[in-house]
């Protein structure tokens, strides 16, 4: 595991070679946190979005297409909402959000206005990414908007969220993203200067990480909780976030959005900390698989099943030892080996009643156990992802 920069100066070191695909990247996602919006919770700062529409300007003048995914509409609407304290209950975050979010577009209309440039609103929600056809028509209402000199902005649809199935915090939702329109950089815009070893507000003695080359659970161990009082997302989601991107190619910068020029600082020089996208990275498809679906059930397969997984095989019913949950054909499901650890995430081909029926059988004995002879694989390997190294809350944050 290699949390910073190491290697020759032959110019081939991981870092430089990083950067410079952060340089060269064409299409980029860029993330804007609710504190740097609302400075807090004080309303909605016009002149700090300003500043970042000049700066998209300028990348898309140098051929770059962008596209922004915002937070901030339930901070922006709180105030309208006439409470003497933060939304707390689910209908009132959401009723913030509805009066908030015609203010958060305002804000980045006008700023775009000045360049004589349109933005387009994109709403998301968790159902939108899970389902593949509206996936792909979000994709390509997103790269429309790009290819016609719209930007992008897009939110979370919090306004017909429920806790079950949202989200949680737009850096996950911008991870997304960048998977929907192939992006080869996101840039998450934050609070913090970037990856510390420790949390910087408790330990002084924390130190940056200038690069992650993969993030790890050990990695994960060193990120807390909420970063804000207005925010939903903290460092675990910007972690979360940076390895949904690598899994697709996608290079990941966090840096402090409250730097003079944070977005076009980092194609001049290394600024934050940078997250290497995987070097063989996932096909469109098993990136959705991996990024998009959630899990609704597990299960838990032999030592030669999870050796023929890991060397790329399907799963067969002669390898499960237990189903665990209640999924549906077509549902995502995750594999564990015998030690319970999470090694694959997959798009299961039968309904876990019936797989419960023919767990640990031969395909030959489906119809005479099922009334149908059914699919040969549980799971087929071009239907499924291998997981190295899940950690215990992502695979938690999966069957919830």
């Amino acid at each position: 595991m290699a949390l910073s920069a190491s290697g020759s100066n032959n110019g081939n070191s991981p870092m430089e070679y990083g950067w410079q695909q952060v340089r060269a990247a064409k299409r980029v996602v860029i993330k804007i946190g609710s504190n740097l919006l609302t400075a807090g919770g004080e309303g909605l700062r016009q002149s700090w979005v300003n500043a970042r529409a000049n700066e998209v300007m300028r990348l898309r003048q140098a051929g770059k297409q962008v596209i922004i995914v915002t937070s901030g509409a339930v901070a922006a609407g709180a105030p309208l909402l006439g409470l003497q304290r933060p939304p707390a209950s689910l209908r009132e975050k959401q009723a913030a959000a509805a009066a908030g979010q015609p203010l958060v577009m305002r804000c980045y209309e006008q700023a775009f206005a000045a360049h004589g440039v349109a933005v387009g609103q994109v709403l998301i929600t968790r159902a939108d990414v899970e389902n593949r056809r509206r996936y792909l028509n979000a994709r390509d209402t997103l790269w429309t908007l790009s290819s016609l000199g719209l930007v992008p902005v897009v939110n979370e649809n919090d306004t017909v969220m429920v806790e079950e199935i949202q989200f949680g915090d737009n850096d996950t939702l911008s991870a997304n993203v960048a998977d929907l329109v192939a992006a080869d950089l996101l840039i998450l815009l934050s609070d913090v200067d970037g990856f510390f070893d420790a949390d910087p507000r408790h330990n002084p003695l924390a130190k940056p990480l200038p690069l992650v080359e993969r993030v790890t659970p050990a990695l994960e161990k060193l990120a807390g909780g909420v970063g804000s009082a207005v925010g939903r997302g903290g460092m675990a989601t910007k972690l979360k976030a940076a390895k949904m991107a690598a899994r697709r190619g996608c290079q990941t910068v966090l840096t402090n959005g409250f730097r003079p020029d944070p977005v076009t600082e980092l194609f001049s020089r290394p600024v934050g900390t940078l997250f290497l996208a995987d070097g063989n990275p996932l096909s469109a498809h098993k990136a959705w698989i991996a990024n998009a679906r959630w899990s609704k059930g597990e299960i838990l397969v032999d030592a030669g099943a999870a050796r023929a997984l890991q060397k790329g095989g399907s799963l067969l019913a002669k390898g499960v030892v237990e189903v665990r949950g209640r999924f549906a054909r077509g549902d995502a499901v995750l594999c564990l080996d015998p030690h319970g650890q999470a090694i694959a995430k997959g798009s299961v081909n039968y309904q876990a009643s019936d797989l419960q029926l023919i767990r640990g059988q031969h395909s030959s004995a489906f119809e005479s156990i099922l009334g149908f002879a059914g699919d040969a694989e549980v799971i087929h390997r071009d239907n499924l992802v291998l997981l190295e190294e899940t950690s215990a809350a992502e695979t938690t944050a999966a069957l919830s």
